[in-house]
């Protein structure tokens, strides 16, 4: 939906075209999977070169927590820049 406001607020050339051509809705399916994927793989990405394991998990709960929401965070933040306001 942030892509779709976007759209609507800062593109609204390309929110007109997209309309008018009947391709919105697999414009938007299209990001949607793209970040999908990219969080996905952030994600992976991220817990692998931070250390961050289930056994880590499994002995601190509150500490992996707090390091997933990081990154998670910082996942979102990559893909509203690269893919969502781009």
């Amino acid at each position: 939906m942030w892509h779709l406001d976007y759209l609507k607020h800062h593109r609204k050339f390309t929110y007109n075209r997209l309309q008018t051509e009947c391709k919105l809705n697999f414009h938007l399916c299209d990001i949607n999977s793209q970040a999908e994927e990219m969080f996905d793989t952030l994600i992976k990405q991220l817990k692998e070169s931070e250390g961050i394991t289930e056994q880590l998990k499994a002995e601190n709960q509150m500490e992996w927590v707090a390091r997933m929401n990081n990154i998670r965070n910082r996942a979102t933040e990559i893909i509203n820049h690269n893919i969502i306001y781009n």
